[in-house]
């Protein structure tokens, strides 16, 4: 695994690094390295070197920067023109898509630095954007993406079957948040979908929510908000044949219909469901009431697999135990 060191002027690096892990859940081999007012540029080189020490991969080292031309960069790139250092990079401007889409080419197995810098560059430039849109400079708006290939695109005629005829659900969840950052970022990159699906009535005719998590979509991903009504019918058109989908619910409630509509969900990813009066919590993401339990329940005597965890660095918590748990915690209040 690269090794990435986060280097700033003051608590930045640390800072961003603890919001990279509310989104991504704890890094290995990631470290904050700060200059502080105290110290001078022997001072930071030492530090630095000595992370770099800490570190089990020593070859492949990505620095992310704050500033070209300040005390951090000089040193790091002092360090990279010494020999046997010959892979490792540095890319300033450090921002949080841009540590976001370096842990997302991690997970996606990728072991040169050079590599997950040429990833982050465009990922940092395309994070800085202005609302309203009209502001932004004709020049610097982001680029529309490509087509992805094998995704309908305009009208395409009732009854054309494309691929197998069957639409590829490749990851499924339960969020009350929806789309989020730690989606949009870590399970999109894990998941690679044409398609990620929010299926809700409620969001669904919420044009508010609805325009939000569209606006949150990845850049080259498409995001529809459909009732649940819709994705299953989406579930039997033949033109979604070479789809590849990842589909998104805010309750227990809303999978359990759509998998009564015949939509094909083999393994759920049970990440969040938000505490609210009458819940219980059983997890760090998940609380439930008894309607809660009895649905979930249900969904998996039809066979639908449950996989407990926030985001996919997280251990996967045992989901017999989570119910136990939840049906304790009810009894204990009465319910």
């Amino acid at each position: 695994m690269v090794s990435i060191v986060l280097a700033s002027h003051g608590a930045f690096a640390e800072g961003i690094k603890q919001s990279g892990e509310m989104i991504f859940g704890p890094q290995d081999a990631v470290e904050a390295v700060v200059l502080t007012p105290d110290m001078g540029p022997e001072d930071l080189r030492a530090k630095l070197l000595k992370t770099i020490e800490s570190f089990e991969n020593q070859e492949q080292v990505l620095f992310l920067v704050d500033l070209w031309g300040g005390t951090p960069f000089n040193q790091v790139s002092l360090l990279l023109e010494e020999p046997g250092h010959e892979n490792w990079v540095a890319v300033t401007g450090l921002n949080l898509p841009m540590v976001l889409a370096a842990y997302g080419e991690r997970l996606g197995g990728v072991e040169s630095a050079a590599d997950i810098a040429k990833a982050v560059y465009p990922e940092a430039q395309s994070g800085v954007k202005i609302k309203p849109e009209d502001l932004q400079p004709a020049s610097a708006a982001p680029a529309a993406a490509a087509p992805v290939a094998n995704v309908p695109t305009g009208s395409i005629p009732p009854g054309t079957v494309l691929g197998d005829g069957h639409i590829k659900i490749a990851f499924a969840r339960i969020d009350t948040r929806l789309l989020h950052g730690q989606v949009a970022t870590t399970v999109t990159k894990m998941v690679n979908p044409d398609r990620i699906i929010v299926c809700s009535d409620a969001v669904a005719h919420d044009d508010l929510r609805k325009s939000m998590i569209e606006q949150a979509a990845p850049p080259g991903v498409k995001v529809h908000v459909v009732p649940i009504s819709k994705i299953i019918e989406v579930s039997k058109d033949v033109r979604f044949g070479d789809t590849k989908a990842m589909l998104l619910f805010e309750t227990p409630q809303d999978l359990l219909r759509a998998l009564e509509g015949g939509v094909d969900i083999k393994e759920v990813n049970l990440g969040s469901m938000a505490h609210s009066k009458g819940k219980v919590v059983v997890t760090n993401a998940v609380a439930m009431d008894q309607a809660d339990v009895d649905c979930i329940e249900k969904i998996a005597s039809m066979g639908v697999k449950f996989d407990v965890r926030k985001v996919p660095a997280d251990n996967p918590e045992p989901f017999d135990a989570v119910m136990k748990k939840a049906k304790s915690e009810l009894a204990a209040q009465g319910q």
